[in-house]
């Protein structure tokens, strides 16, 4: 199943434009890149990944938010957000906020 290209478009308008911003199909969905550091996507599953401090993913859990999990592993610092809670503008737009916060706080890629 590919990427919800309308949620992409989406993170698209939430997310100021500029040279560190790259956009990169990953993991089945559409990764969105801030100096080459993963900070938000459009996953495959019709949500959304997000980017979090390790300290901060736990705590954030809840209902329509849960651990990424791939190859049957849960990855420490990454969460899904449910399709049906960033339908809403507003939840989106903190989340997105929040990942691309976070990616800022890594050093550039080469």
């Amino acid at each position: 199943m590919a990427y919800d290209e309308e949620l992409a478009e989406r993170i698209r308008e939430l997310i100021v434009p500029g040279p560190e911003l790259t956009e990169r199909k990953m993991f089945g969905g559409l990764a969105f890149l801030i100096d080459g550091n993963m900070a938000v996507a459009a996953s495959r599953q019709g949500g959304l990944l997000v980017r979090v401090g390790p300290d901060e993913g736990e705590r954030l859990i809840g209902e329509s938010v849960e651990p990424m999990v791939m190859g049957g592993r849960e990855m420490v610092g990454w969460l899904y957000v449910a399709a049906a809670a960033v339908a809403d503008e507003e939840i989106l737009r903190e989340w997105v906020e929040r990942g691309v916060a976070y990616a800022r706080t890594f050093p550039p890629k080469k």
